[in-house]
């Protein structure tokens, strides 16, 4: 059974499309690109936001930087709350917390938006730990979120082996299961977020699983 367990928030414990794809087509409006179609958006979900502008809509690194600026102009008041837990996620924790588990919360958004997330829904009170990006979302990098959050709750001190057996990375885009592997730590894909087919395989996901039941059973088994 894992002892630590962290997850990433987006697409992993809760479902944020319509805040996020909402306040990205806020942000290129700015810009004056219009962009109808928010399933089209929906590829800003879980990287870092500057890497997004830049990759989908070719932004130079400083205005991709002013365009998150825009972005949480609508996010913070209202985007944030445009959210919903998955069905299922409060007694997961629940039962991991029972089982003695210690919970991280591990995402590239800005902790200061995870943290009022968590307590919007309640959620705040199953994790000992909360790790997100600066407010200006810097330090974003999920290799650098997931280190720091292993930090946090003291698995530095672990064996490698150790490391491995006892800690697991849950998350639903390559990023997260990148940063589960260079951590050198168990990285659980979770199918019902927003990877692409076949992306968590070839990331290099040691399990997947495709519901929040087996999502429970695998964080609590490790098998």
């Amino acid at each position: 059974m894992y002892q630590y367990c962290l997850f990433d928030l987006d697409g992993t414990l809760t479902d944020p499309r319509e805040g996020i794809t909402k306040c990205v087509q806020y942000a290129l409006h700015h810009y004056g690109i219009e962009e109808p179609d928010l399933t089209k958006l929906e590829p800003f979900i879980g990287p870092p936001l500057t890497d997004s502008f830049m990759q989908f809509y070719g932004f130079p690194e400083k205005k991709a930087w002013e365009a998150c600026a825009v972005y949480r102009e609508r996010f913070i008041p209202i985007g944030a709350y445009e959210n919903k837990v998955f069905e299922g996620v409060p007694e997961m924790l629940q039962r991991m917390k029972e089982k003695g588990i210690q919970i991280a919360i591990a995402s590239s958004k800005p902790e200061v938006s995870v943290r009022k997330i968590l307590e919007h829904f309640d959620l705040m009170q199953y994790f000992d730990v909360v790790v997100g990006s600066a407010p200006d979302g810097s330090h974003g990098r999920k290799e650098e979120i997931v280190e720091r959050a292993l930090s946090e709750l003291g698995v530095q001190v672990l064996s490698d082996e150790d490391r491995y057996s006892q800690c697991a990375m849950v998350g639903d885009r390559k990023f997260d299961i990148c940063g589960a592997k260079t951590q050198g730590v168990t990285a659980v894909g979770v199918s019902f977020g927003f990877a692409d087919e076949g992306e968590l395989e070839q990331a290099g996901a040691d399990y997947i699983v495709d519901s929040i039941e087996l999502l429970s059973d695998e964080a609590k088994e490790g098998e």
